[in-house]
């Protein structure tokens, strides 16, 4: 019988972002990054990875977090200066299901 597979959780936050947010992104992305810098000295591993996409298309989301929890990735989204001030025009939190490897 094959072994069943052994998934690591984690939670995928997507921010999406309308043209006219996406341009306010430079006034906002230093507090957003200090924002980001804080948590995760506040909450150790809980945020493992952060970023916007390369390429930015109407429709699709903006940039991408990767978190250990939903707990954490809910309070990150809820004082982030990015959604406070409007830059993330939506938010959808996604879990998401990682085959371990070698790091996991």
């Amino acid at each position: 019988m094959a072994a069943q597979p052994v998934w690591v959780p984690h939670v995928v936050l997507l921010y999406y972002s309308d043209e006219a947010a996406r341009t306010r992104i430079p006034e906002v992305f230093p507090a957003h990054s200090a924002y980001a810098a804080k948590f995760r000295i506040d909450r150790p591993g809980a945020l493992v990875m952060i970023g916007p996409f390369a390429e930015t298309s109407e429709g699709q989301a903006a940039a991408m977090s990767i978190f250990t929890s939903m707990e954490a990735a809910e309070a990150f989204a809820a004082d982030d200066p990015f959604v406070v001030e409007g830059i993330a025009t939506e938010k959808i939190f996604r879990s998401w299901l990682v085959s371990p490897g070698p790091d996991l």
